[in-house]
């Protein structure tokens, strides 16, 4: 129980007491909560909102909402998608080979079924509530690896394989839900030109600081441009490679919180991968780990704060959004992973990880129904601020009572846990 608290402590404990303040402070003064998250830091600012001055030009205004969504949330994105990019590109990587398949099918059940829930309830409640909620469709998709990940560790125990499944499912989640940010959630008006300042920086950095010193130490012993890179240089150019691509993402209209992410397939990394919650990581000394290590804590900081400017919704705004956001996760998350998961398992004949049972899929599935960090992301960019946003929110922060639904279907499908 230590170390599963310890979890909760290092990944998300600052997280919620954001959310938790946030709650409180806008039922109970909202005017200055709503204050303090649109206030704006620099007018005519370099980075920001967009929008129309009174000359009729386009300016940006750096709010505290736009500094902690777009600006700082990419350190998070970032810790994100190196996990799926070493699970994807490294040889050992958990996303590759057969023993990925039944997780990543599982995935796309997990990812339709809610759409699914959610886009045919709207329909049927009526055509006009469908038109003002179908953009948030994605909005149900989202798992919360830390709190899926306490979660399964609690019912299942160290030992079970299902915990690894869960984690499977969870970074191939993060990937698909990075995608669909990326694709169909612009932030404004799309300049696709400018993603090759993004691309161009990517390149350039590995080009120039990690293949060719390689080529020009060929056949040196002591490898003199290496390890100047390396120890002088260290992570400096990419983290200006990554200011520049976060900068093409944001003129470029795509949201700039997955602007580090070009630059991380460019930064040296380790052949090996433990994954996020594995003790070995931290002593894994490639650049690349280096810095996960380094922005670590401050991302803990970071998620305090998106929880202070994200999750402040009146109770009041309880609507039709909350419920469609809820029942697709609650719902369909679980249904989707089951059926995806048994056939893949079953009639495609991919199998389930041994000593695994087929109904721990659906325990799964309710264990991947918390959406909290990620969904709160999504409802904010999905909707303009307003009733719809708020509604959708408070779906979001209510999946956690998919925590409670889990013990109660471990209960009933008589999981056996098992500690390492």
């Amino acid at each position: 129980m230590y170390r599963v608290w310890g979890y909760l402590a290092e990944y998300s404990l600052l997280l919620i007491i954001g959310a938790v303040a946030a709650l409180i402070w806008a039922n109970t003064s909202p005017d200055s909560y709503h204050y303090f998250v649109n206030y704006p830091l620099v007018d005519h600012a370099w980075i920001g909102h967009a929008h129309t001055g009174a000359d009729g030009h386009v300016e940006r205004t750096l709010t505290v909402h736009y500094l902690i969504n777009d600006l700082l949330m990419a350190f998070f994105f970032a810790i994100a998608g190196k996990e799926v990019w070493e699970a994807v590109a490294l040889k050992q990587g958990s996303l590759r080979g057969k023993k990925a398949l039944t997780p990543l099918i599982a995935t796309a059940g997990g990812m339709f079924g809610p759409i699914s829930v959610y886009l045919g309830l709207a329909a049927f409640i009526g055509w006009e509530t469908f038109n003002s909620v179908a953009n948030g469709w994605a909005i149900p998709t989202a798992t919360d690896i830390a709190f899926s990940y306490l979660v399964g560790r609690l019912i299942f125990g160290a030992g079970h394989p299902a915990v690894g499944f869960l984690l499977l499912l969870a970074i191939a989640d993060d990937a698909a839900g990075l995608i669909i940010l990326a694709i169909f959630y612009p932030s404004g008006e799309l300049a696709p030109e400018w993603l090759l300042l993004s691309l161009g920086a990517a390149v350039g950095v590995w080009f120039f600081f990690h293949w060719l010193p390689r080529r020009l130490d060929r056949g040196k012993q002591d490898r003199p441009n290496s390890t100047f890179v390396n120890k002088t240089l260290d992570f400096w150019p990419y983290l200006i490679a990554a200011c520049l691509s976060w900068y093409g993402f944001q003129e470029a209209g795509i949201h700039p919180a997955l602007g580090l992410l070009p630059i991380i397939p460019a930064i040296p990394h380790s052949d090996i991968e433990f994954g996020i919650f594995s003790e070995a990581e931290k002593y894994l000394t490639d650049l690349l780990n280096r810095m996960e290590h380094v922005l670590k804590h401050p991302v803990e900081v970071i998620l305090f704060f998106f929880g202070l400017a994200n999750a402040g919704v009146e109770f009041s705004a309880i609507g039709e959004a909350t419920w469609l956001v809820l029942l697709g996760l609650i719902v369909g998350k679980p249904v989707g992973i089951f059926l995806m998961g048994w056939i893949a398992a079953r009639p495609l004949g991919l199998g389930l990880p041994v000593g695994m049972k087929t109904s721990d899929l659906f325990v799964l599935g309710c264990v991947a129904a918390i959406g909290f960090t990620v969904s709160l992301f999504i409802a904010a960019v999905a909707f303009p601020v307003g009733p719809v946003q708020d509604a959708a929110k408070m779906g979001a922060l209510f999946s956690f009572f998919a925590a409670a639904m889990s013990f109660a279907a471990a209960k009933i499908c008589s999981v056996e846990k098992r500690e390492g």
